[in-house]
């Protein structure tokens, strides 16, 4: 589900560099940055893995590799 003002949104690794293009919602984007609403609910249609990279510039692939692999129980 992505409104119409989409925006492509860069961001690039801080540990292997490999930039990544998100695409998601301004307003949406701008009501997170803006503290009006917790990322995981402006953002919701993002994968927690794009939604990491937008909160912290890392990667799944680093996260995984600095954090390892969350148990599925």
């Amino acid at each position: 589900m992505i409104a119409n003002k989409s925006d492509i949104h860069k961001v690039t690794c801080l540990h292997c560099k490999t930039e990544h293009v998100i695409l998601l919602d301004r307003k949406d984007h701008e009501r997170w940055l803006s503290g009006e609403a917790y990322i995981q609910d402006a953002l919701h249609y993002l994968s927690a893995s794009d939604r990491e990279l937008l909160i912290s510039n890392t990667c799944d692939t680093c996260w995984k590799i600095m954090y390892g692999e969350e148990d599925a129980e």
